[in-house]
């Protein structure tokens, strides 16, 4: 009798160590961790382009020398790079009527943001207006998209038009990029609210 006791115990104790039931907790949600860089601004005011602006210091111009291996349209098409986040606002400006009508630029503003209508959730179109005579559209962009942020300007003649589009250089999910994305576009209204065509 005592054997068996002892050997029912074993055996309990030998099936308890076997069916390891370990209790498993989920994780808390976690970000990638984002080095932000210093709130500061600056002029732009290349003499390359006929506007200048107030930026975020944090940008990095660069200047574009070629497109699609041959030369930009107009010689002030530039980038503005953040190297923390990887990301690149693309710029070019466009002089009304000297290739295209304004119909015809502004059409094509439209088809380029269009054109992530294939993933995109959401578009929506906030007019744009500053104390400086400019003024165009916005261009938010939910879903997971290529660009989240692009945007044109014009002056009330319409005799210049300015563009610009916001890309990551990441195939991130949008949730992950939203926090960066929305540091950036704050900063992006520094630009729009200082144009000023020269």
């Amino acid at each position: 009798m005592r054997n068996k006791i002892i050997l029912a115990c074993l055996s309990c104790l030998i099936w308890v160590a076997c069916t390891d039931q370990s209790i498993y907790t989920p994780k808390p949600r976690s970000f990638p961790k984002i080095n932000y860089p210093t709130k500061s601004f600056k002029d732009f005011e290349e003499n390359y382009c006929n506007f200048s602006f107030r930026m975020p210091a944090y940008f990095d111009i660069q200047k574009d020398t070629s497109f699609f291996e041959a030369k930009p349209e107009n010689e002030c098409w530039f980038n503005l790079y953040v190297e923390e986040f990887d990301c690149t606002l693309y710029c070019n400006y466009l002089e009304v009527g000297k290739n295209k009508s304004f119909d015809e630029i502004k059409t094509d503003a439209f088809n380029i943001s269009d054109y992530h209508n294939k993933r995109a959730t959401y578009i929506d179109e906030l007019l744009l207006k500053n104390e400086f005579g400019a003024e165009g559209i916005a261009f938010e962009i939910e879903g997971p998209v290529a660009s989240h942020y692009q945007f044109y300007l014009t002056d009330s003649l319409q005799e210049h038009f300015f563009r610009a589009s916001l890309y990551f250089n990441a195939q991130a999910k949008p949730d992950s990029l939203r926090p960066m994305l929305d540091f950036v576009k704050e900063d992006l209204d520094s630009i729009i609210y200082t144009f000023k065509w020269n």
